[in-house]
């Protein structure tokens, strides 16, 4: 079982975490956050090292940073952790698919090729050490391209693919994305024992406001409960409902801003000459 602790960034509902292994007290950060202020172009960096300072008063020492996908919600604190610490920075392959796509649309020209931006690229299946623990791949693309979930031990880090069982599933809308591949996706997950933890990457509470901000569930929770996919909804009911639904979502606030970021693994644009650095608003995007 490894030992896990959450960081709820409340401007974006984004849960960071920080998972180690409590002999050898070795850790990973998945999907750190960077903050950023849109209407100042202020960043910030306040998030991310309180969970460094977390590690650091626990004597861990990281091994990797995990992204579950290119997220469109956030900026990433990923290259900022990499900078300071060395540590690599990881993510699914099908990232290429993401840098293929957007990279042309935000005119971002300094994506490396192969996906180098980031250290490694992770194969469905593909298994990392964690200690004593291992960290096995499970790409569950659907709501982008890249996404994957991470099980290590007892508990599964789902990034968007699942929400707690009251809010449901992740949107499928965005380039690369595909509510049938989603449903696909989850299904595999569902497949995981009922017993198994499970760390959404984001809570939004439910219209009838009867709980707090919650981000660890159980796979038979999300197997009975999940108002999306719960209790054997099937593929073709899920689909409508995704597809339906996705048509009356907004585009997420920090969209444009996050992906020109997030597709070079955190990295800022860089400086020109003066030092300045400075993020595209394309005007009427293809998304």
């Amino acid at each position: 079982m490894p030992e896990v602790l959450a960081f709820f960034h409340s401007p974006t509902n984004t849960v960071t975490y920080l998972v180690w292994e409590g002999e050898t007290k070795k850790a990973v950060v998945i999907d750190p956050v960077l903050d950023f202020d849109s209407a100042s172009g202020k960043i910030a960096t306040d998030s991310v090292h309180r969970v460094l300072t977390a590690a650091r008063d626990r004597g861990l020492k990281l091994e990797w940073v995990l992204e579950t996908h290119a997220h469109a919600d956030h900026l990433s604190a990923a290259d900022h952790i990499r900078k300071l610490t060395g540590v690599p920075v990881a993510i699914g392959s099908g990232i290429l698919d993401v840098q293929k796509t957007f990279a042309p649309i935000l005119g971002v020209d300094d994506v490396r090729p192969g996906g180098t931006d980031f250290d490694r690229l992770l194969g469905d299946g593909e298994t990392l050490s964690l200690g004593k623990l291992t960290i096995t791949v499970i790409h569950t693309p659907g709501h982008t391209p890249a996404c994957v979930s991470y099980r290590i031990g007892d508990a599964v880090f789902v990034g968007d693919t699942l929400f707690m069982p009251d809010f449901g599933t992740a949107r499928s809308d965005f380039p690369g994305g595909d509510a049938r591949t989603l449903y696909r996706s989850i299904r595999k997950l569902l497949d995981l024992p009922p017993e198994t933890r499970v760390y959404v990457g984001h809570d939004y509470l439910p219209k009838d406001g009867r709980r707090e901000f919650a981000w660890t569930t159980t796979i038979g929770a999300e197997r009975e409960g999940n108002i999306h996919v719960g209790g054997g909804k099937d593929e073709a009911t899920f689909v409508a409902m995704r597809q339906a639904r996705d048509a009356t979502l907004p585009a997420p606030a920090l969209l444009l801003p996050a992906l020109q970021v997030n597709i070079r693994a955190g990295a800022l644009p860089v400086a020109d000459r003066e030092g300045r650095r400075f993020l595209k608003l394309p005007l009427n995007p293809p998304l």
